[in-house]
């Protein structure tokens, strides 16, 4: 077999492994295909989400793409994976912003909620914790959290 070939078969087998393990399922990402491939999963808690205008646009990504697997697409919390963090417990006079700085950098060991302890956010940065604060602020104040 001349070696092109060989290159050629390696590169495809290659492909269609990665494609396979890229279909299985991952053990951290809730399945909420079943029935309705657009159906998000239940939130704890009820959230309003406001007006998200461009000035948190930019955080409402970066909390969608970092914590809303575990917190829930609008902050509601989702049972067994993370609390709400639209709820009074984290209010600012109860948890400052650099409370939220701290979590997502170190970690938090549990102690309001029965979830576990949380791990630091891989790959999240001191801004884009900036922006996400900005945008959970702004849609606590949305469903009266002061």
């Amino acid at each position: 077999m001349k070696p092109v070939y060989v290159l050629g078969i390696a590169g495809l087998t290659g492909a269609a492994l990665f494609a396979w393990i890229g279909l299985g399922s991952h053990p951290d990402v809730q399945d909420v295909s079943v029935g309705d491939a657009t159906a998000a999963p239940t939130e704890m808690v009820q959230v309003t989400l406001p007006e998200i205008g461009n000035d948190l646009a930019i955080g409402a990504r970066a909390f969608t793409a970092k914590c809303a697997a575990c917190h829930g697409p609008s902050a509601g919390g989702l049972e067994g994976s993370g609390p709400p963090l639209i709820h009074k417990i984290y209010e600012p006079s109860h948890h400052g912003d650099n409370a939220f700085f701290r979590a997502a950098e170190l970690g938090v060991r549990a102690h309001h909620w029965p979830f576990g302890d949380m791990p630091p956010v891989d790959g999240i940065t001191r801004a884009e914790i900036a922006e996400i604060v900005k945008y959970l602020r702004v849609v606590q104040r949305a469903n009266g959290i002061l």
